[in-house]
């Protein structure tokens, strides 16, 4: 059974910081690619960023150049450090991850159980 946890959520003010984590953990062959995905309320859930293994990382657009993300291959972990954080900023965070339980079987899609962000003074 493969879950993704997640955490470092919280309540922070406008212009302020935080850090996500996630792990991925149970039967794990290969990890594909990870990412985070948020979700406010009365939108649809949108990509905030995502790695691949080798390296190559998409920012989504509102994010670009205030959140990084990074991953951990050893732990299978991906973090999202975000800076100068904005009221919009605020909402569900979802770890994502594309992964293989063994050498013969298909990747698969995980999801977290999601974290909640809010920005507000």
């Amino acid at each position: 059974q493969v879950q993704l946890v997640e955490s470092g959520g919280g309540l922070v003010q406008p212009g302020g910081s935080l850090r996500l984590s996630c792990t991925a953990s149970g039967t794990i062959f290969v990890v594909g690619v990870m990412g985070w995905y948020r979700q406010a309320p009365g939108k649809e859930r949108e990509l905030v960023a995502s790695t691949f293994r080798r390296g190559d990382i998409n920012y989504g657009d509102s994010v670009k150049g205030r959140f990084t993300i990074s991953r951990d291959n050893a732990k299978n972990a991906v973090y999202l450090e975000m800076n100068n954080l904005k009221p919009e900023d605020t909402a569900v965070y979802y770890c994502n991850a594309d992964l293989k339980e063994s050498l013969y079987s298909n990747y698969f899609e995980y999801w977290g159980q999601g974290t909640q962000v809010t920005v507000s003074s």
